[in-house]
C-alpha cells in the first residue's frame, strides 16, 4: 500500500496550494494521517498530523498558522491547505499513516518512528 500525495506544483511566494492524500482501496479512516516534507540535502520534517476522526491536529512551528490539515473520511482523502507559502516550504511533500499522531509538540517523534504506507511525494516549489 502506498498513499498517493498530489496537488503539488509551482506557487508564488505568499500564495496558496492544497495537497491531497488518497488511496483507492486503503481505508484512511482507520489511521491518523500525517504530512512530512523533505527538501534536497535536508532531513525529513514533520509538517502536520490529524487524528482518525479529524478532531485533533498538530503542526510544526514552521507552518503553524499558515497550513491547515483536514480530512474527509467519506471521500477517503486527507488534505493540506498551504497558505502564505515562503521559500522554506519548497520540498517534496509526503503523506503517511500511523495508529496515532503522538502528543503535543513532540507529535512528530511518535509519528516518524511508526509511520507507514507513504508513497511518492508531490513537489511544491515556491517561486519569487
Amino acid at each position: 500500500v502506498q498513499l498517493q500525495a498530489s496537488g503539488g506544483g509551482l506557487v508564488q511566494l505568499g500564495g496558496s496550494l492544497r495537497l491531497s492524500c488518497a488511496h483507492s482501496t486503503f481505508n484512511l479512516a482507520d489511521y491518523a494521517i500525517g504530512w512530512f516534507r523533505q527538501a534536497p540535502g535536508r532531513a525529513r520534517e514533520g509538517v502536520s498530523c490529524i487524528s482518525r476522526d479529524g478532531g485533533t491536529s498538530y503542526y510544526s512551528d514552521s507552518v503553524k498558522g499558515r497550513f491547515t490539515i483536514s480530512r474527509d473520511n467519506a471521500k477517503n482523502t486527507a488534505y493540506l491547505q498551504m497558505n502564505s507559502v515562503n521559500a522554506d516550504d519548497t520540498a517534496d511533500y509526503y503523506c503517511a499513516a500511523h495508529s496515532r499522531c503522538g502528543n503535543g509538540d513532540n507529535w512528530w517523534n511518535t509519528f516518524y518512528y511508526g509511520m507507514r504506507y507513504w508513497g511518492k511525494g508531490t513537489l511544491v516549489t515556491v517561486s519569487s
